[in-house]
Protein backbone atom coordinates (compact mmCIF):
# COMPACT_ATOMS: atom_id res chain seq x y z
CA UNK A 1 0.00 0.00 0.00
CA UNK A 2 1.09 3.71 -0.21
CA UNK A 3 0.26 4.74 2.85
CA UNK A 4 0.50 9.02 3.70
CA UNK A 5 1.46 9.00 7.52
CA UNK A 6 1.60 12.82 9.62
CA UNK A 7 3.16 13.15 12.59
CA UNK A 8 6.22 10.35 11.29
CA UNK A 9 9.04 12.02 13.16
CA UNK A 10 7.28 11.72 16.93
CA UNK A 11 7.67 8.71 19.14
CA UNK A 12 4.59 6.82 17.67
CA UNK A 13 5.63 7.83 13.90
CA UNK A 14 8.89 6.92 14.17
CA UNK A 15 8.39 3.15 15.28
CA UNK A 16 5.99 2.93 12.90
CA UNK A 17 7.23 4.03 9.77
CA UNK A 18 10.06 1.47 9.64
CA UNK A 19 7.75 -1.21 10.68
CA UNK A 20 5.31 -0.38 7.60
CA UNK A 21 8.57 -0.20 5.33
CA UNK A 22 9.51 -3.44 6.30
CA UNK A 23 5.80 -4.43 5.59
CA UNK A 24 6.83 -4.19 1.84
CA UNK A 25 4.70 -0.20 2.14
CA UNK A 26 5.64 2.50 0.66
CA UNK A 27 5.48 5.65 3.19
CA UNK A 28 4.75 9.64 2.42
CA UNK A 29 5.39 11.83 5.50
CA UNK A 30 3.29 14.91 5.70
CA UNK A 31 5.67 17.96 7.43
CA UNK A 32 5.27 21.39 8.94
CA UNK A 33 8.81 22.72 7.56
CA UNK A 34 10.21 22.66 4.43
CA UNK A 35 10.60 18.84 3.22
CA UNK A 36 14.02 17.63 3.86
CA UNK A 37 14.03 14.06 2.29
CA UNK A 38 12.35 11.56 -0.14
CA UNK A 39 8.88 10.88 0.60
CA UNK A 40 8.47 14.13 2.45
CA UNK A 41 5.52 17.01 1.72
CA UNK A 42 4.55 19.60 3.03
CA UNK A 43 1.30 20.32 4.56
CA UNK A 44 -0.08 23.51 6.61
CA UNK A 45 -2.78 22.29 9.16
CA UNK A 46 -3.95 25.66 10.10
CA UNK A 47 -4.17 27.34 6.87
CA UNK A 48 -5.96 23.82 5.20
CA UNK A 49 -3.28 23.43 3.17
CA UNK A 50 -1.79 19.91 1.58
CA UNK A 51 0.61 19.14 -0.75
CA UNK A 52 -1.47 17.73 -3.80
CA UNK A 53 1.48 15.37 -4.86
CA UNK A 54 1.04 13.97 -1.49
CA UNK A 55 -2.01 12.66 -2.04
CA UNK A 56 -1.62 11.29 -6.02
CA UNK A 57 -2.45 7.44 -5.95
CA UNK A 58 -2.51 6.96 -1.89
CA UNK A 59 -3.98 4.17 -0.72
CA UNK A 60 -4.58 4.59 3.47
CA UNK A 61 -4.01 7.66 5.70
CA UNK A 62 -2.30 7.29 9.72
CA UNK A 63 -3.03 11.04 11.29
CA UNK A 64 -0.47 10.94 14.50
CA UNK A 65 0.16 14.50 14.54
CA UNK A 66 -0.57 16.43 17.47
CA UNK A 67 0.60 18.97 20.24
CA UNK A 68 1.39 17.03 23.07
CA UNK A 69 -0.68 17.55 26.21
CA UNK A 70 2.56 17.22 28.46
CA UNK A 71 3.29 20.32 30.17
CA UNK A 72 1.85 22.77 32.21
CA UNK A 73 -1.84 24.10 30.47
CA UNK A 74 -1.14 27.64 30.08
CA UNK A 75 -4.49 29.21 27.94
CA UNK A 76 -1.63 29.44 24.81
CA UNK A 77 -1.19 25.58 25.29
CA UNK A 78 -4.46 24.57 25.45
CA UNK A 79 -5.59 26.20 22.61
CA UNK A 80 -2.29 24.52 20.70
CA UNK A 81 -3.43 21.32 21.75
CA UNK A 82 -6.71 21.66 20.69
CA UNK A 83 -6.22 23.57 17.52
CA UNK A 84 -3.27 20.69 16.53
CA UNK A 85 -5.66 18.02 16.31
CA UNK A 86 -9.04 19.60 15.23
CA UNK A 87 -7.19 22.10 12.59
CA UNK A 88 -4.46 18.88 11.39
CA UNK A 89 -7.85 15.92 11.77
CA UNK A 90 -10.20 18.34 9.66
CA UNK A 91 -7.49 19.50 7.07
CA UNK A 92 -6.38 16.22 6.20
CA UNK A 93 -9.78 14.50 6.08
CA UNK A 94 -11.41 17.19 4.11
CA UNK A 95 -8.44 16.62 1.17
CA UNK A 96 -9.03 13.22 1.24
CA UNK A 97 -12.23 13.56 0.74
CA UNK A 98 -11.73 15.77 -2.45
CA UNK A 99 -9.97 13.24 -4.20
CA UNK A 100 -11.67 11.68 -6.82
CA UNK A 101 -10.28 8.05 -5.49
CA UNK A 102 -10.07 8.36 -1.94
CA UNK A 103 -7.88 6.17 -0.05
CA UNK A 104 -9.79 3.04 1.41
CA UNK A 105 -8.81 4.06 4.96
CA UNK A 106 -7.75 6.83 7.37
CA UNK A 107 -6.37 5.70 11.15
CA UNK A 108 -6.83 8.79 13.21
CA UNK A 109 -4.70 8.82 16.34
CA UNK A 110 -7.23 9.64 19.42
CA UNK A 111 -6.81 9.41 22.93
CA UNK A 112 -8.71 7.44 25.73
CA UNK A 113 -8.86 10.50 27.57
CA UNK A 114 -12.43 10.96 25.49
CA UNK A 115 -13.43 8.68 29.02
CA UNK A 116 -12.82 11.66 31.63
CA UNK A 117 -11.78 10.34 35.55
CA UNK A 118 -14.28 7.62 35.96
CA UNK A 119 -12.58 5.87 39.07
CA UNK A 120 -13.48 2.13 39.17
CA UNK A 121 -15.96 1.75 35.66
CA UNK A 122 -14.73 -0.25 33.20
CA UNK A 123 -15.13 1.52 29.84
CA UNK A 124 -15.70 0.29 26.10
CA UNK A 125 -16.04 2.19 23.02
CA UNK A 126 -20.01 1.97 24.03
CA UNK A 127 -19.12 4.14 27.46
CA UNK A 128 -20.06 7.81 27.30
CA UNK A 129 -17.75 10.56 26.97
CA UNK A 130 -16.34 12.21 30.34
CA UNK A 131 -15.88 15.72 31.27
CA UNK A 132 -13.27 18.12 31.32
CA UNK A 133 -10.51 19.71 28.80
CA UNK A 134 -9.15 16.63 27.45
CA UNK A 135 -12.53 14.84 27.03
CA UNK A 136 -13.47 17.90 25.26
CA UNK A 137 -10.78 17.87 22.88
CA UNK A 138 -11.01 14.49 22.20
CA UNK A 139 -14.79 14.94 21.04
CA UNK A 140 -14.29 17.69 18.62
CA UNK A 141 -10.70 15.56 17.31
CA UNK A 142 -12.42 12.84 16.44
CA UNK A 143 -15.81 15.15 14.84
CA UNK A 144 -12.95 16.41 12.88
CA UNK A 145 -12.80 13.15 10.56
CA UNK A 146 -16.23 12.78 9.69
CA UNK A 147 -15.94 14.58 6.07
CA UNK A 148 -13.63 11.41 5.20
CA UNK A 149 -16.35 9.14 6.53
CA UNK A 150 -18.88 11.30 4.65
CA UNK A 151 -16.63 10.12 1.46
CA UNK A 152 -17.11 6.30 2.31
CA UNK A 153 -13.53 6.44 3.66
CA UNK A 154 -13.35 3.56 6.83
CA UNK A 155 -12.34 6.03 9.45
CA UNK A 156 -10.79 3.71 12.34
CA UNK A 157 -10.16 6.51 15.67
CA UNK A 158 -7.41 5.04 17.74
CA UNK A 159 -7.38 5.79 21.36
CA UNK A 160 -4.43 5.47 22.76
CA UNK A 161 -3.63 4.90 26.56
CA UNK A 162 -0.54 5.73 28.33
CA UNK A 163 1.99 4.15 25.28
CA UNK A 164 4.92 2.46 26.94
CA UNK A 165 8.18 4.05 25.44
CA UNK A 166 11.72 5.21 26.18
CA UNK A 167 11.94 7.32 23.43
CA UNK A 168 8.59 9.44 24.52
CA UNK A 169 5.23 10.05 26.54
CA UNK A 170 4.91 9.94 30.09
CA UNK A 171 7.99 6.41 30.65
CA UNK A 172 10.13 9.04 28.90
CA UNK A 173 9.18 11.22 31.60
CA UNK A 174 8.96 9.33 34.60
CA UNK A 175 11.91 7.04 33.90
CA UNK A 176 14.41 9.71 35.25
CA UNK A 177 13.41 10.22 38.53
CA UNK A 178 12.67 6.71 39.14
CA UNK A 179 16.77 5.80 38.07
CA UNK A 180 17.66 7.87 40.48
CA UNK A 181 15.34 6.60 42.97
CA UNK A 182 13.24 9.21 43.25
CA UNK A 183 10.03 7.62 42.07
CA UNK A 184 6.91 7.20 43.96
CA UNK A 185 3.57 6.53 43.34
CA UNK A 186 1.06 9.49 42.18
CA UNK A 187 -1.65 10.54 44.02
CA UNK A 188 -3.43 7.93 46.09
CA UNK A 189 -1.77 5.49 43.80
CA UNK A 190 -5.74 4.51 43.30
CA UNK A 191 -6.06 5.37 40.25
CA UNK A 192 -6.72 3.16 37.13
CA UNK A 193 -3.79 3.34 33.89
CA UNK A 194 -4.73 1.84 30.68
CA UNK A 195 -1.41 1.19 29.09
CA UNK A 196 -0.23 -0.09 25.67
CA UNK A 197 3.41 -0.90 24.40
CA UNK A 198 4.81 0.86 21.59
CA UNK A 199 4.37 -2.63 19.89
CA UNK A 200 1.15 -2.98 20.34
CA UNK A 201 0.43 0.56 19.09
CA UNK A 202 2.38 -0.28 15.44
CA UNK A 203 0.47 -3.80 15.32
CA UNK A 204 -2.86 -1.58 15.95
CA UNK A 205 -2.32 1.06 13.56
CA UNK A 206 -1.17 -2.21 10.80
CA UNK A 207 -4.19 -4.12 12.45
CA UNK A 208 -6.62 -1.06 11.59
CA UNK A 209 -5.31 -0.23 8.16
CA UNK A 210 -5.85 -3.95 6.74
CA UNK A 211 -8.89 -5.37 8.75
CA UNK A 212 -11.86 -3.91 6.99
CA UNK A 213 -14.56 -4.51 9.86
CA UNK A 214 -12.87 -2.59 11.92
CA UNK A 215 -14.45 1.39 11.78
CA UNK A 216 -15.35 3.74 14.79
CA UNK A 217 -13.50 4.23 17.72
CA UNK A 218 -11.39 1.35 18.70
CA UNK A 219 -9.46 1.59 22.23
CA UNK A 220 -5.62 1.07 21.87
CA UNK A 221 -4.60 -0.28 25.39
CA UNK A 222 -3.56 -3.46 26.91
CA UNK A 223 -6.20 -6.05 28.04
CA UNK A 224 -4.86 -5.95 31.84
CA UNK A 225 -4.65 -1.81 33.25
CA UNK A 226 -3.36 -1.63 36.60
CA UNK A 227 -3.29 1.08 39.36
CA UNK A 228 -0.99 3.90 40.05
CA UNK A 229 0.53 2.04 42.57
CA UNK A 230 0.97 -1.58 40.88
CA UNK A 231 2.41 0.68 37.71
CA UNK A 232 4.95 2.07 40.44
CA UNK A 233 5.99 -1.13 41.96
CA UNK A 234 6.15 -3.05 38.74
CA UNK A 235 8.34 -0.52 37.04
CA UNK A 236 11.04 0.02 40.59
CA UNK A 237 10.91 -3.95 40.39
CA UNK A 238 11.84 -3.84 36.28
CA UNK A 239 14.83 -0.99 37.27
CA UNK A 240 15.77 -2.29 40.31
CA UNK A 241 15.02 0.94 42.30
CA UNK A 242 12.95 2.07 45.58
CA UNK A 243 9.99 3.61 44.84
CA UNK A 244 9.35 5.10 47.94
CA UNK A 245 9.11 8.63 47.49
CA UNK A 246 4.94 9.52 46.58
CA UNK A 247 4.09 12.51 44.80
CA UNK A 248 0.63 14.38 46.68
CA UNK A 249 -1.77 15.60 44.71
CA UNK A 250 -1.67 18.86 46.41
CA UNK A 251 1.69 19.08 45.58
CA UNK A 252 1.07 17.81 41.19
CA UNK A 253 -1.79 20.51 41.16
CA UNK A 254 0.75 23.40 42.73
CA UNK A 255 3.35 22.27 39.85
CA UNK A 256 1.54 21.20 37.27
CA UNK A 257 -1.63 23.46 37.28
CA UNK A 258 -4.48 22.05 35.36
CA UNK A 259 -2.33 19.07 34.07
CA UNK A 260 -2.21 17.91 37.39
CA UNK A 261 -6.09 16.25 36.95
CA UNK A 262 -5.20 14.32 34.02
CA UNK A 263 -2.07 12.87 35.39
CA UNK A 264 -4.29 11.96 38.42
CA UNK A 265 -6.89 10.78 36.78
CA UNK A 266 -8.20 7.14 36.52
CA UNK A 267 -9.38 5.64 33.13
CA UNK A 268 -9.89 2.08 33.58
CA UNK A 269 -10.39 0.92 29.55
CA UNK A 270 -11.04 -2.40 27.88
CA UNK A 271 -9.88 -2.82 23.86
CA UNK A 272 -12.92 -4.40 23.17
CA UNK A 273 -13.48 -3.24 19.45
CA UNK A 274 -9.56 -4.37 18.82
CA UNK A 275 -9.96 -7.98 20.50
CA UNK A 276 -13.50 -8.41 18.61
CA UNK A 277 -11.88 -7.95 15.31
CA UNK A 278 -8.88 -10.25 16.29
CA UNK A 279 -6.36 -8.57 16.92
CA UNK A 280 -3.65 -10.35 19.77
CA UNK A 281 -1.50 -8.37 21.79
CA UNK A 282 2.04 -8.73 21.88
CA UNK A 283 2.43 -7.27 25.21
CA UNK A 284 -0.87 -7.96 27.41
CA UNK A 285 0.22 -8.11 30.59
CA UNK A 286 2.56 -5.08 32.17
CA UNK A 287 6.22 -6.86 33.48
CA UNK A 288 7.15 -7.97 30.42
CA UNK A 289 5.85 -4.97 28.28
CA UNK A 290 8.06 -2.96 30.55
CA UNK A 291 11.47 -5.41 30.64
CA UNK A 292 10.83 -5.64 26.18
CA UNK A 293 10.78 -1.75 26.02
CA UNK A 294 13.34 -0.85 28.53
CA UNK A 295 15.22 -4.22 27.48
CA UNK A 296 15.42 -5.40 31.12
Amino acid sequence: MNVLVTGASGFIGSALVPALTAGGHSVRRLVRGTPGGEGEYRWDPAAGRVDPASLEGVDAAVHLAGETVAGRWTDAKKERILRSRVDGTRTLAEALADLERPPRVLVAASAIGYYGDRGDELLTEESAPGEGFLADVVKAWEGASQSAEQAGIRVVRLRFGIVLSPAGGALKTILRPFRLGLGGRVGSGRQWMSWVSIDDVVGAVGHALTHEHLAGPANTVAPNPVTNAEFTKTLARVISRPALLPAPAPALRIGLGEFAQDVLSSARVAPVRLGESGYEFRHPNLEPALRHVLGR
